[in-house]
């Protein structure tokens, strides 16, 4: 676990918290989420719930910051509509999140118990997606001997 907290961004919260109030309507769009970029530009998106498994409103995030020329994220947060509050991200969202920024923040928690931790914090001894990229770049298969 981190031992150094982070502060929390209220300012992501009430990005998120206002785009799930105005945007989310319906069964389609629950949940809203807003991201810091390092820059400190805030990019804000909505879940696309369908019953084949939709993206959660963080994955639409990373496709709407990339679209945006926004590529390294600090801080992410996820709102649930029906003033739900934050809402901590799904495993498959967690393991999304660690394997694009693996620094980033997670702003999790309700009312006074909001924190800030690293998304390792959520998923520890993880499976890092990017390692195994790593590992297939770096192996050369060795040919073998047909003696």
């Amino acid at each position: 676990m981190t031992t150094h907290p982070h502060p929390v961004d209220h300012e992501l919260i009430q990005a998120a918290a206002q785009v799930a109030r105005t945007r989310c309507r319906g069964d389609n769009h629950t949940m809203a989420a807003a991201g810091r970029a390092r820059d400190g530009q805030i990019v804000t998106a909505v879940n696309a719930y369908h019953f084949t498994g939709g993206p959660c409103a963080e994955l639409v995030l990373i496709g709407a910051a990339a679209a945006q020329g926004t590529y390294e994220l600090d801080t992410i947060v996820a709102v649930g509509d029906r003033d739900r509050g934050v809402v901590p991200p799904c495993g498959r969202c967690r393991q999304v999140l660690l394997d694009y920024f693996p620094s980033l923040k997670v702003i999790v928690g309700a009312g006074d118990r909001l924190r800030t931790v690293s998304v390792t914090d959520l998923l520890p001894e993880s499976y890092v997606w990017a390692d195994h990229q790593l590992d297939a770049e770096q192996t050369t298969p060795t040919p073998r001997s047909t003696s």
